[in-house]
């Protein structure tokens, strides 16, 4: 079976999360600067068989588009663009990033390692890829991009 990679994207930093090859566990894989998504992710698809990418869709909490979401927009297009046959879908990212706080304060982080906003990206990147998994399981899936 094929990964599932999740992309948490964001100005400075996007956040990087894949499945196991059964697609059972989401886990965090990395953080990468965002002028380096494109070179992170042919090094990646060259390596690794991966079945769709999922991206994380900034809204506010009216459920109206957030003011970050112009440049995940973008970078989604461009994205689409280099790999017109990947399926994409983007999932909600709502409370991702408290989400992955309180994630990493019930794993027993550190206060110095939870201030990592690298590490906030990367965990949130597995959140938004857990959320995926549960509508794919549940047969809930957003429309492809």
């Amino acid at each position: 079976m094929k990964r599932i990679l999740a992309i948490d994207y964001g100005s400075k930093r996007t956040g990087i999360a894949v499945t196991d090859t059964e697609q059972i566990i989401a886990s965090g894989l990395t953080t990468v600067d965002t002028q380096q998504i494109f070179t992170f992710l042919a090094d990646y698809l060259a390596k690794e068989k991966v079945e769709s990418i999922v991206i994380g869709d900034p809204k506010n909490l009216d459920n109206t588009p957030a003011q970050s979401a112009s440049i995940t927009y973008t970078f989604v297009k461009k994205l689409k663009d280099k790999y017109p046959d990947m399926p994409v879908y983007m999932i909600d990212e709502r409370f991702t990033s408290k989400m992955a706080f309180q994630t990493m304060i019930a794993g027993g982080l550190k206060k110095k390692d939870r201030q990592n906003k690298a590490t906030i990206d990367k965990v949130s990147a597995a959140i938004i890829l857990q959320s995926f998994m549960e509508m794919k399981k549940g047969g809930k899936l957003p429309p492809v991009i």
